[in-house]
């Protein structure tokens, strides 16, 4: 029973530890992190300022994709070209999720 309840535990928290790896190979780490401001916002702010908002994670993957500046502050994020529109989108979901 523990060993069943272990390995749900493992394959319900994969998504998002996947997710994460993904932030880590795309080095969106280095500027942003879950819970608190480092150079751009946490995930959890950005996904406070586009809860509601009926197309988010359309959004939010083209902002990763094409970069931006003058929504968080003054400093830009980098557009991010090099990443594919289906991880853009699996980042943007995880983001929005609050990075949970």
């Amino acid at each position: 029973m523990i060993k069943a309840i272990s390995l749900s535990l493992l394959v319900l928290s994969a998504p998002a530890f996947a997710d994460l790896q993904l932030a880590n190979k795309n080095a969106c780490m280095g500027c942003h992190a879950v819970a608190t401001k480092i150079l751009g916002p946490s995930y959890q702010e950005v996904a406070k300022k586009y809860a509601g908002q009926k197309d988010a994670e359309a959004t939010l993957a083209k902002s990763i994709k094409a970069g931006g500046s003058g929504k968080w502050g003054p400093v830009p994020m980098p557009a991010q070209t090099a990443l594919s529109d289906a991880d853009a989108k699996t980042l943007a979901a995880w983001v929005l999720s609050g990075a949970k």
